[in-house]
């Protein structure tokens, strides 16, 4: 039997529409405030260049009750960038979109199958999570 690939950590940031950042986490590094900062950073340079003359109207922002997200460093990193973080209750299914409406059909996608590197992986995820976006809200 050959052992697939190990485990890694993806951040997904999106529209409706569609995917706006992948950001997959370095093994052996953790999110911490001042990574999650500067992916929100990164966030604001793609929303510039997909958005064009809509970024100057609010950026609602939904993200869960990490620690990294509840950091004061990240949020006053969100505010200085312009985005209103929305309040996210814990154990409130309608506002975690990714978890019960993108996430499961990844895993059920991913589910049995063995890969030889984090690349083949990612390149599979990637591919099917820019069919999923189009085919949940169109």
């Amino acid at each position: 039997m050959q052992k697939s690939a190990g485990k890694f950590l993806a951040s997904i940031f999106w529209h409706q529409d569609y995917i706006l950042l992948i950001d997959y986490l370095i093994k052996g590094q953790t999110i911490n405030a001042e990574y999650y900062s500067s992916l929100t950073v990164q966030l604001k340079d793609i929303l510039k260049e997909k958005r064009r003359g809509k970024i100057t109207k609010r950026v609602l922002f939904l993200h869960d009750n990490a620690p990294a997200h509840r950091a004061l460093a990240t949020q006053k990193k969100l505010a200085y960038l312009g985005f209103q973080c929305l309040d996210h209750p814990p154990y409130s299914p309608n506002l975690a979109p990714s978890d019960y409406h993108l996430f499961p059909g990844l895993k059920k996608q991913l589910k049995g199958r063995h890969f030889s590197s984090d690349a083949e992986v990612i390149a599979v995820a990637v591919t099917w999570l820019d069919r999923q976006l189009y085919v949940l809200f169109f």
